[in-house]
């Protein structure tokens, strides 16, 4: 494996922000060394200068649909790990809602087989739930996969778990992370009833938010953290976009001690329902993005770490397909390319800092999903990182979207940060909108008791 000597970068890590160089070698972090360094000495490594260059972690995004195997029109795990790679992601956890769903471990061991020939990024992927596949769930290896994912409200595929039976099962005997996506179906379903009655399919996009409402999220992640509470479960809480669920949620114990943790995307901290004027059906996603209070709010609990991580919710669909009727268009949003330097547009609003990004980007998915030697710059761990150039202006152009649907709502936006390198397992796999595709991701592993 090539050897790497990067020197001169601006490392944001721990809370620290230094000047200093790393030397990488057998695809690990060998040594750290802090305050400007020569080359000269290391002449023997492949020397790259990251002067004026900020150097994060690797982000670990724990929330993607790449769409493999049975929807390889939208997206394939070749496609998007190599748009997560562009965009500085250097591992994903996938979701199960694909065709067939992955609800057993056979299927799992198929994405796995699929990823280890395709994939740019390190992986893994969640087993999804059922009202009646326990037995499989029982079977799933904690070391080697990140979770299970439990649909308490339908979304794109339809896998609402809806038993209560077995969900009480579920959340009494799991002994790896469950993660949810918490809507209410039937309060959902009423809502939209009373819309097509007013407007048949053809319902105006500003009343998504009312659809999928806020009582629809807040009574099922109540459902869920009031479970979670029962059983000691380990519980994080999928795309929140209300301001009524953080009072469910709790920043006075350390991440590293929580049982319930939540995430936010950067779609819901972005748009507000005044956006669908402009974006349409290209910004519907489950659950909806919701009024500018809301915004602001989880904003506000993003700082004060309520909300836990930053994931992308990364969910590709043919740009075809976004144009049709409000009931016919499906949710999601193409966004794993530019969820890093979406977010890094709100350190240059002051609104953030990098150690504060660093932390949910990359500190805080590893520790919560206990994921080994990853998520840090230290020694031992594996070198996975990215390189920003903070001040780089650009747009991004069409021909530019990685990812196979080829359309993205951040084409419209301009941007003040530029991702130019990306390392995994201590490969250069991206430099300055170039990609080695010779060497491909890890399958991540756990560190669980």
């Amino acid at each position: 494996m090539q050897k790497y000597f990067v020197q001169n970068a601006t490392i944001i890590n721990q809370n620290e922000e230094y000047i200093g160089s790393i030397l990488i070698e057998n695809g690990k972090i060998q040594k750290i060394l802090r305050g400007e360094n020569s080359a000269v000495k290391f002449s023997d490594y492949e020397i790259i200068d990251a002067e004026d260059l900020i150097l994060f972690p690797g982000i670990i995004d724990v929330h993607t649909h790449f769409r493999e195997p049975g929807l390889t029109d939208k997206a394939d795990i070749y496609t998007e790990s190599k748009a997560a790679i562009a965009g500085g992601i250097t591992s994903y956890f996938e979701m199960p809602n694909t065709v067939p769903q992955t609800t057993t471990i056979g299927l799992l061991e198929q994405k796995n087989k699929i990823a280890k020939e395709k994939s740019l990024a390190n992986y893994s992927f969640f087993l999804g739930a059922t009202n009646d596949n326990y037995d499989e769930i029982k079977k799933l290896d904690s070391i080697n996969n990140c979770g299970l994912k439990l649909f308490l409200g339908a979304s794109t595929g339809d896998m609402h778990v809806d038993n209560e039976e077995a969900i009480e099962n579920i959340f009494k005997n799991c002994k790896f992370p469950i993660v949810v996506h918490s809507e209410d179906s039937n309060i959902i379903s009423k809502n939209l009833e009373i819309y097509k009655k007013e407007y048949g399919n053809k319902i105006p996009m500003q009343f998504h938010n009312s659809i999928r409402s806020t009582e629809a999220c807040y009574k099922t992640t109540n459902y869920a953290v009031s479970l979670a509470k029962k059983h000691n479960t380990k519980l994080h809480i999928a795309h929140i976009t209300t301001a009524k669920e953080l009072e469910l949620l709790d920043n006075k114990t350390s991440v590293k001690q929580k049982r319930i943790t939540a995430e936010v995307c950067p779609q819901h901290l972005m748009f507000d329902e005044s956006d669908y004027k402009i974006y349409g059906t290209q910004i519907k996603c489950n659950p909806s993005i919701k009024t500018k209070d809301d915004k602001e709010k989880l904003f506000e609990a993003l700082i004060d770490n309520n909300i836990d991580i930053i994931s992308s919710d990364h969910a590709p669909h043919l740009l075809e397909e976004k144009k049709k009727h409000y009931t016919k268009a499906p949710s999601g949003i193409p966004i794993i390319q530019f969820s890093l330097v979406s977010i890094l547009e709100s350190f240059h609003q002051n609104k953030i800092t990098l150690n504060k990004i660093v932390e949910k980007m990359c500190h805080n998915p590893a520790i919560i999903f206990n994921i080994e030697k990853r998520g840090f710059i230290q020694e031992g761990f594996w070198a996975d990182f990215v390189l920003i150039d903070i001040d780089r202006k650009w747009i991004p152009l069409k021909n530019e979207i990685i990812s196979k649907c080829k359309w993205s709502p951040f084409t419209k936006n301009y941007f003040r940060s530029k991702v130019t390198h990306t390392f995994v397992n201590g490969n250069m796999v991206f430099e300055n909108g170039e990609f080695n595709e010779t060497i491909k991701g890890q399958k991540i592993k756990f560190k669980r008791n």
